[in-house]
């Protein structure tokens, strides 16, 4: 009988764990954009005048450049070198960052939104790809994806509590210029801690699939938005098919090219495609309810916007130790059943949240939240770790631009599905819990919003706006209980999917070989393919 030797991993060392930290700031700062405006607008509007159009995209238009270039930056990555695109794009970011600071207009702001947007294309899949090639041990990464996972989600909570309190003392644009300082540390102390590395056989960069792939994601992300805001309409459903032939024309370009930017033969790999279906459905229950509370806390409760942000944060804060909770977990016990047990706490924190009432207590509402966050962190970093885990280091970029993309559209899907269930229940409960006498304009905008109920009752003589207000009030509150039951049912099919798809399913990289036979699970690297090469100086 012969055997096989196994040569262990190397480990990271302290300059590995310093170069964590560095690759924190991109990571922080992009995903902090995502959310940074939402206090800043009243302030910008009033200065730049913009239509309601152009307000729109003000808003959007970073989200959308973002998750239309993931792919096609995360395959560029790949080849010229993932630290090499990362501190191009730290040098965009930041020079963006500056230029929408100082807007004059609000074309020239939702002009430096989308370079904004390209920037963080580039920064997010090369921060994932270069943890994967930092990290060789498979317990060490994931608790480094851990970290990174608690970072991305951290800065989507921080970016409207950071803008609040900016916007206390300075002008709106100093919720943009933030990010200079960080771009600037990123650029002194990436060249020094971060290896270069890159695939030397990725051929030549497909243009055709990177059109392809712009144009698939970009109108389904905008479509899906649309309906979240609007509703139903032509315009945006029509987006959606668009991109949907699209992303068909995609796939079968990336089948047929010599030199593909996405190899394929990676979404048959389970802990791969599995664990980004597993990421889209986390960050569909995330993100759609997290509208719902943000408007909870203000609307119903009447808390002030930075107050509301304030206490948003708390549960944030709370399951910060969770992610690496989970890794380490993961370690011990088969991570199937660890990724299912986050997505029953996370569906038994929405299950919780769904007996809300208006007049709940304060610790009632952040209790039931800090339940469900714990649950998603743990899915979410876990779901990373172990796709990326399964992605040969040579694919790492673009692997990592796919998980992104999922994430996008997970939490694009979460706002258009959520919102309009929330928003179709309210609808029709307060339309037949109207006080009489109500004026037909003001009838049809407190049927519309609760926004528009609220506004309509502040202009109502006391007893009448009194009953507008409440009964706009629990109707909303009965939408939040539809939309959080079905998030939780959402992540009870994740906890089936989970045990049945990913039990016994290991990484590439974490597959120890035993007697010579190859471990279940692991990724053959494509056939043909150079080893990854790996350079502390530049690219190799």
């Amino acid at each position: 009988m012969s055997f096989t030797t196994y040569t262990p991993k190397p480990r990271a060392g302290r300059r590995e764990w310093t170069a964590l930290g560095v690759l924190l700031l991109p990571a922080l700062l992009v995903s902090m954009d995502v959310s940074v405006l939402y206090f800043a607008v009243p302030f910008l509007t009033a200065e730049l005048r913009p239509s309601a159009v152009q307000q729109l995209w003000i808003l959007d238009v970073y989200a959308f450049v973002l998750a239309g270039l993931l792919i096609t930056m995360g395959a560029l990555g790949d080849r010229i070198g993932r630290r090499r695109l990362l501190l191009t794009g730290a040098v965009l970011f930041g020079l963006a960052s500056g230029l929408a600071a100082y807007a004059r207009s609000a074309e020239m702001l939702i002009a430096a939104r989308a370079l904004l947007g390209i920037g963080g294309a580039t920064l997010m899949p090369s921060t994932l790809a270069l943890i994967r090639n930092l990290f060789h041990d498979e317990k060490q990464r994931g608790r480094a994806i851990a970290i990174w996972s608690v970072a991305v989600t951290g800065g989507i909570a921080i970016g409207p509590v950071l803008s609040g309190a900016l916007l206390e003392h300075f002008w709106w644009g100093s919720v943009f210029l933030i990010n200079a300082p960080a771009m600037a540390l990123l650029l002194v102390c990436g060249p020094l801690l971060l290896p270069e590395s890159r695939n030397p056989a990725a051929g030549r960069f497909d243009l055709p699939g990177a059109a392809l792939s712009l144009a698939a994601m970009l109108p389904i992300v905008y479509g899906v938005k649309e309906i979240a805001r609007n509703g139903v309409t032509a315009l945006p459903v029509a987006a959606v098919v668009v991109g949907l032939a699209a992303g068909a024309g995609f796939v079968h370009r990336q089948r047929t090219a010599r030199h593909p930017m996405l190899d394929l033969g990676l979404l048959r790999h389970r802990a791969y495609s599995v664990s980004v279906l597993m990421n889209l459905m986390a960050m569909f229950a995330m993100v759609g309810c997290a509208v719902f509370f943000t408007q909870y806390l203000q609307s119903v409760r009447g808390m002030r916007p930075l107050e509301a942000a304030l206490w948003n944060l708390l549960p944030t804060l709370a399951v910060g130790a969770m992610a690496p909770a989970a890794a380490a977990l993961a370690q011990r016990i088969d991570r199937a059943y660890v990724i299912a047990t986050g997505c029953v706490i996370g569906a038994g924190g929405f299950f919780w949240l769904s007996w809300l009432e208006p007049g709940s207590a304060l610790w009632f509402v952040l209790g039931g939240s800090a339940v469900y966050a714990s649950g998603l962190v743990m899915v979410v970093s876990l779901g990373n770790e172990l796709a990326i885990g399964a992605a040969p280091p040579e694919r790492a970029g673009s692997a990592s631009a796919v998980l992104e993309s999922g994430t996008e559209l997970g939490g694009a899907l979460g706002m258009a599905i959520l919102g309009s269930v929330g928003s179709a229940v309210y609808r029709a409960d307060v339309g037949g819990a109207l006080p009489a006498g109500l004026p037909a304009g003001a009838a049809d905008a407190a049927r519309e919003t609760l926004a528009g109920a609220t506004a309509v009752a502040g202009e109502l003589p006391g007893r009448i706006g009194t009953a507008l207000l409440t009964a706009a009030r629990t109707a909303f509150t009965h939408g939040l209980h539809i939309a959080v039951l079905v998030a939780a049912g959402v992540l009870v099919c994740a906890a089936v999917l989970s045990v049945t798809m990913l039990r016994g399913v290991r990484t590439a990289a974490g597959a120890a070989p035993a007697d010579g036979a190859a471990a279940s699970g692991a990724a053959p690297a494509p056939s043909g393919a150079a080893p990854e090469r790996t350079s502390a100086r530049g690219v190799s």
